[in-house]
């Protein structure tokens, strides 16, 4: 397999003011913060391509398919971030740690196919953020200062890859009815009750089932303790973008650590669930048992792609807390961390406003 290298673009510069172009949400344009001139991306007409899974998996060691970027690794959490961006310095996007441009190395990196562009703006994102936090009971009067601050709240792309495939299974198993019997018992008074009581005939089934797996979804990094919430995980795929490198101005992007043949058995594992769902599906009746399944995967394909969500870090008592925005659709979720003053202040208020009731009622 002999695969065309992509090309990036390189940083561009605004031709008004000599300030860096970066990319502007929800838009296919590059623009000047400084002085508002925009530029278009330029977006392959021909689309992202699905890529053949196992010829590249016998040639991810020869990196094909790449281009060299600098890295930034946090020292505190262990995250590797790529930043499309000319910082000095930075703060960590997971736990707010100092990252310094001079601890930068350079590493083989395999290009995305396709990016889903940021479709909120920071500034949205930051109001979304803080009135999440505006409505969290006792939270610490710095976690409200800290929402207040800009700087905390970043930009991040996600690496995932997808996988695709025509999947065939065969299976054996049984059907299940349920029926119902009449059952006497004694209650407690020693009365002689009646009750229904649900029984289950076994039928055997078997069969065979097919059908088109699309876009199975695996996360393409080792993200500490599971960072990003479920609740968030969800994006429009038919937003996706072919790559550009224009789409990733301004933003962090980590790297994925996760490799192909490893996702790839991630979403075997995904297929294998879509699989004996299917299975139950054809079985019917009110319950199944699936005693032996044949699944077989062909036409797979993948895809390796970034997704943006914004992220605020903050540090409590020596304690991290992440919150996160999905950039494309803005719902959010995070952990967040209680002031133990303001519960004992509710706690000491409701016993006085007891105290007072009990006073006035005895009067």
């Amino acid at each position: 397999m002999e695969p065309s290298i992509q090309k990036t673009e390189l940083k561009k510069s605004c031709v008004n003011c000599g300030a860096e172009l970066t990319y502007k949400p929800g838009t296919t344009s590059i623009a000047c913060e400084y002085c508002g001139h925009q530029e278009s991306i330029n977006i392959d007409e021909q689309g992202f391509e699905e890529l053949e899974l196992y010829p590249y998996l016998k040639e991810m060691g020869a990196q094909k398919h790449s281009e060299e970027i600098s890295m930034l690794h946090c020292k505190n959490c262990g995250a590797d971030q790529h930043v499309e961006e000319n910082y000095k310095s930075l703060h960590c996007v997971y736990c707010s740690m100092p990252l310094v441009v001079e601890d930068a190395y350079k590493e083989q990196w395999i290009l995305p196919g396709a990016v889903l562009p940021f479709q909120i703006e920071k500034e949205k994102s930051f109001g979304i953020f803080k009135k999440w936090v505006d409505g969290l009971w006792w939270a610490p009067n710095k976690l409200k200062k800290a929402a207040l601050d800009p700087q905390f709240t970043k930009g991040l792309y996600l690496p995932y890859w997808t996988f695709d495939a025509q999947l065939a299974a065969s299976y054996t198993g049984q059907r299940g009815e349920y029926y119902y019997e009449t059952q006497r018992y004694r209650d407690s008074n020693g009365k002689t009750q009646t009750r229904q009581v649900r029984k289950t005939r076994w039928y055997p089934a078997s069969g065979k089932v097919s059908g088109f797996v699309d876009d199975t979804l695996i996360k393409a990094s080792r993200q500490k303790a599971g960072r990003v919430p479920k609740k968030i995980a969800r994006w429009n795929l038919k937003k996706l973008q072919p790559f550009n490198s224009s789409f990733l101005s301004g933003f962090v992007t980590e790297k994925y650590t996760i490799p192909l043949q490893q996702g790839h058995m991630l979403a075997k594992d995904v297929a294998r669930d879509i699989a004996e769902r299917w299975c139950r599906q054809d079985i019917g009746g009110d319950t199944q048992r699936v005693s032996s399944m044949d699944m077989n995967l062909t036409q797979e394909t993948f895809k390796h792609i970034l997704l943006p969500v914004y992220v605020s870090a903050y540090r409590y008592k020596g304690k991290e807390y992440n919150f996160f925005i999905n950039g494309e659709n803005g719902s959010i979720s995070g952990s967040r961390p209680y002031s133990a003053w303001k519960i004992i202040l509710a706690i000491l208020f409701g016993i006085a406003l007891i105290a007072i009731f009990v006073f006035f009622t005895q009067k």
